[in-house]
């Protein structure tokens, strides 16, 4: 069975910072994009931090600068390394993977099942 397996969440103060990692396992398709996803209370999921296999990023414009993406192939994980955290941070983080079977019209998604980061003093 596929798992997305988060950790690294949790309570920091406003400036501080923590890294979110996850790590998927059971994917037997090529894992292609790998991206984190945020959700604050009473809005909408939002993109934040991309990496494509070969290590192409991108950021949200709220995060640049602050926040850092990194993958290992070998290993299938991602992390999100996350500084100069401000309240505004504060969501439901969550991990998506995206696979394909190589040579097929096959893909698939995957998502994590979330984990909490709270910045507040």
């Amino acid at each position: 069975q596929v798992q997305l397996v988060e950790s690294g969440g949790g309570l920091v103060q406003p400036g501080g910072s923590l890294r979110l990692s996850c790590a998927a396992s059971g994917i037997t398709s090529y894992i292609s994009d790998m991206t984190w996803y945020r959700q604050a209370p009473g809005a909408q999921r939002e993109f934040v931090a991309l990496i494509t296999r070969v290590g192409i990023k991108k950021y949200a414009e709220s995060v640049k600068g602050r926040f850092s993406i990194s993958r290992d192939n070998a290993k299938n994980t991602v992390d999100l390394q996350m500084d100069s955290l401000k309240p505004e941070d504060t969501a439901v983080y969550y991990c998506n993977v995206k696979a394909m079977r190589l040579g097929r019209d096959e893909r698939y998604e995957y998502w994590g099942q979330g984990t909490q980061v709270t910045v507040s003093s």
